[in-house]
């Protein structure tokens, strides 16, 4: 890239930052922490229910202004790379090194100003469900596996797989990963939903197009901290042996754990560890995550229950078209954002759809206001 066409991108960039300098309501944030720090040092703070609740947000605030920070020092810094080269200095190679990276972290931020949900934040617990249609089915539910673990991995994020149900033949029937990283729920939010495929069939000797369906569930991984209270007497508790594809999925011993909650009728299991232990720890974290979501909505007053959006895999209900035959597409048919590489989407690509949902849904509001 040359200096001229990044220059004038960079023009580009600077009107997004003052946008930004609109947005992010700094003195509001700051007094924010400051009230919170006060409240702190109040002997009876820590035995308050608020407690936990503003020790959170504090952390949520400081996270957020670290960033902001960190943006406008790496503007600072370009505009000195500018200057230098204005002076005579060869200096383009970094120029266009920074301007690649500040990019990139304009991108981020600019998500990062609409991700102020309260567990936006949080590490993600996303569940991948195979829809009628057997041994196609089970197969696009993997594809579907393996694009959110590459899109983790572009991210630098950790993931841990915390359920696997392998197909008969081939592919899932489900599989539960927890994905670690900073916004993980927030941008994965919005991906809840029915997964749509029209390809040429593998598994069909008379090589026909045929439509496949998986559901995608994503729920916030909820800390230890948050007051829900799970009564052993509500739980029934059943052990098993795992079972899937061999390697690291099969066990030889019933670790496998599957818990009923009683009251409200949610099962979740976890079969990938080799502990019973570890593997009731992931379902009850499992189970939380849930319970919260639930109570979320009971609050909000939502007319739709918590599983609602995985009750009829098929058409109709589908958020995002997969199209490998007899063209190319992916499409989202919530915002119509659209690509013609569907192999880069399956690849882990994700990121313009999920910047399309968030901007779709949420608008850009300010950071620090008052509701």
């Amino acid at each position: 890239m040359i200096i001229e066409e990044i220059l004038q991108e960079y023009g580009d960039l600077k009107e997004k930052f003052k946008r930004f300098k609109n947005i992010v309501n700094e003195e509001h944030l700051k007094e924010k922490l400051s009230n919170i720090e006060k409240q702190t040092h109040d002997p009876d703070f820590w035995s308050s229910k608020e407690s936990k609740h503003l020790l959170k947000e504090q952390s949520s605030i400081k996270k957020f202004l670290d960033d902001w920070y960190y943006l406008v020092r790496r503007f600072e810094d370009m505009d000195v790379l500018l200057e230098l080269q204005e002076e005579g200095e060869n200096v383009a190679a970094e120029i266009e090194e920074n301007f690649t990276e500040l990019k990139q972290i304009v991108n981020d931020f600019e998500l990062k100003l609409i991700l102020n949900g309260e567990n936006d934040i949080n590490n993600a617990i996303l569940t991948i469900h195979s829809g009628a249609g057997g041994t196609e089915a089970n197969d696009w539910a993997n594809m579907l596996l393996r694009m959110y673990i590459r899109w983790a991995e572009n991210r630098k994020f950790k993931y841990e797989m915390l359920d696997y149900q392998a197909g008969d033949e081939a592919g899932i029937k489900s599989a539960t990963l927890n994905i670690i990283g900073p916004y993980a729920y927030g941008y994965l939010k919005g991906e809840t939903g029915v997964h749509r495929l029209v390809r040429l069939s593998p598994f069909d000797a008379n090589n026909k197009r045929h439509t496949s369906f998986a559901s995608v569930f994503v729920l916030p991984e909820i800390e230890d901290d948050v007051d829900i209270v799970i009564n052993e007497s509500d739980l029934k508790i059943d052990t098993f042996r795992a079972g899937g594809a061999g390697g690291q999925h099969v066990n030889t011993t019933d670790s496998a754990v599957r818990i009923t909650h009683l009251p409200t009728g949610i099962v979740v299991s976890c079969q990938n560890e080799r502990s019973q232990h570890k593997n009731k720890a992931h379902a009850l974290k499992i189970l939380k995550s849930k319970l919260y979501e639930l109570e979320m909505e009971k609050k909000n007053k939502e007319k739709n229950e918590l599983e609602s959006s995985k009750t009829e895999i098929n058409f109709g209900s589908q958020i995002r078209s997969y199209v490998l035959h007899p063209y190319k597409m992916v499409k989202d048919l919530r915002t119509r954002h659209e690509t013609g590489n569907p192999d880069a989407v399956l690849d882990g690509e994700l990121d313009d759809f999920i910047r399309s949902y968030l901007f779709y849904k949420a608008g850009m509001q300010s950071r620090g206001d008052e509701e």
